[in-house]
């Protein structure tokens, strides 16, 4: 019965990433295209506009559209990012970083030992999406503005600790809490990928958050 749960499990997950990406390339190539041809003509409508007031409303307009673009790419990289499959798992953490830090204003020191490996696909994409869940679940709830993320490559194991520096919590308090679904999900990924999530945390200290994904030879 496991073993059939695990199928149905992997079938639903790879089904939402299927869906994912198609959200995603839409939002960029159909929704941010749009925009952007409505823009190209609010700026020549602008250009052609003499009176004052209607060149200032003209303009909002535009900067808006701008900023709602720039909203959509950041979007459709979050939800899947283009650089996870073109460079691989590293480059795609540390683009996303750059977003993550933005948004939050926590600063993530990265430190990566050992030569990168090429990840099967659906290996790449669950170590990314429990790193994208963990990274979440402390801007929601860990109260730091400091992240420190260890990844260490060997040849039988690629290891990734994620630790916040933040207030802790206890683990055995949260069984029922929304950050314990978001918990239960990494955990579902990784053991989906032959690897494994666990979590350590002390209050004051912060919480940790160790992946383990096995290299095949």
């Amino acid at each position: 019965m496991d073993g059939i749960q695990q199928k149905i499990n992997s079938y639903i997950i790879d089904s939402q990433e299927e869906e994912i990406k198609r959200i995603a390339m839409e939002l960029h190539e159909g929704v941010g295209q749009n925009l952007y041809s409505i823009l190209t003509g609010l700026q020549f409508i602008e250009s052609g506009v003499t009176e004052q007031n209607m060149k200032s409303y003209v303009r909002e307009m535009s900067q808006l559209i701008e900023k709602t673009i720039q909203e959509i790419r950041l979007l459709s990289v979050e939800l899947h990012p283009p650089t996870l499959t073109t460079f691989g798992l590293l480059p795609a953490i540390k683009s996303y970083l750059k977003l993550y830090t933005s948004t939050f204003g926590i600063l993530v020191d990265v430190e990566s030992v050992g030569k990168e490996v090429s990840l099967p696909e659906r290996s790449n994409i669950a170590v990314f999406r429990v790193c994208q869940e963990a990274l979440a679940n402390i801007a929601k709830y860990a109260d730091t503005s400091q992240i420190k993320i260890n990844i260490l490559w060997t040849q039988a194991e690629l290891k990734i600790t994620i630790h916040d520096y933040g207030k802790g919590f206890q683990l055995d308090e949260h069984e029922e809490s929304p950050q314990s679904s978001g918990i239960a999900i990494m955990k579902e990924r990784m053991h989906l990928t032959g690897g494994k999530c666990s979590i350590s945390s002390k209050i004051g200290e912060g919480t940790s958050i160790e992946l383990i994904v096995p290299l095949k030879k």
